[in-house]
């Protein structure tokens, strides 16, 4: 069979598919009829099938606008607690400094390093400031730490989570003494030192600064006793204390412009042999 032929026979098949539809489409034959209606029968079903993917295409696109809505409304509510905190973290900072005398500067920690033993914070006040080294730093919950070094706009605090930090402290009621000072281990734990086991101590006292402090004024909070137990062989407590201040989410603090006594450290520094 050469081409022509080939050619010949592809023509005459498609005029003759096109005569079949065309007398499908001009009969109303029941045959006809019936044909049609499963042909439009299964062009319904057809449809409907990708009409289930375009539904099953715009949920997807819905879900994820409404994941990503989701996540940016998680977020202002999260910014908006963060802001609530810090307003109430202020009203009580400017209560405690209409509830006292001293004169006090309001400063915001810019740097925060509490991730070692010998931990470091930074506020944006300095000699400006009248901030000099030395001043007690304190929050509304308690103590904070002392200025150690000072630039013109800048301080620089050693808080109470440091191994070199050390404080005078008095337990209420009693009146039992001893020192304060941080192990290096846990940030929510200090520990309180020379306290003779005959005093009264209790888990849930609260722990102040004494007026055997050269840095704090006297009473200010230190803590709470955690737990008390006996050192083996030896005549006091070994007493844990939990801070009242949570210093990894303090942000504001106030620098109490307490001057140091230059002249009584000196005498105290000249008569150590």
């Amino acid at each position: 069979m050469n081409l022509w032929e080939q050619l010949r026979d592809w023509l005459l098949l498609i005029a003759l598919l096109l005569a079949s539809v065309v007398v499908m489409a001009t009969q109303n034959e029941p045959l006809v009829r019936a044909v049609r209606a499963e042909t439009m029968e299964w062009t319904a079903r057809i449809e409907s099938g990708f009409a289930w993917m375009g539904r099953y295409v715009r949920a997807v696109e819905e879900n994820d606008a409404l994941r990503q809505r989701n996540i940016e409304l998680s977020s202002e509510v999260a910014r908006s607690r963060a802001v609530r905190t810090q307003n109430e973290e202020l009203r009580r900072l400017l209560s405690l400094r209409d509830s006292t005398r001293a004169s006090m500067v309001p400063a915001r920690i810019v740097t925060k390093d509490i991730t070692r033993q010998r931990n470091w914070i930074t506020l944006d006040v300095g000699r400006a400031d009248s901030v000099t080294a030395g001043m007690p730093v304190i929050h509304e919950a308690g103590i904070v730490g002392k200025i150690v070094l000072v630039s013109e706009h800048y301080a620089r605090v050693m808080p109470f989570l440091n191994t070199d930090f050390r404080v005078p402290a008095t337990i209420l009621p009693i009146g039992a003494e001893g020192i304060v000072r941080w192990e290096g281990d846990r940030l929510d734990r200090l520990r309180l030192q020379h306290v003779v086991k005959t005093e009264p101590v209790e888990r849930g006292q609260e722990v102040v600064t004494s007026s055997h402090s050269d840095i704090f004024p006297p009473g200010q909070r230190i803590g709470t006793i955690d737990s008390v137990t006996v050192r083996p062989g030896r005549n006091e407590f070994s007493i844990s204390l939990r801070p009242a201040v949570e210093l990894y989410r303090v942000n504001h603090a106030f620098v109490i412009r307490a001057i140091p006594t230059l002249e009584k450290d000196s005498l105290e520094a000249a008569s150590i042999p």
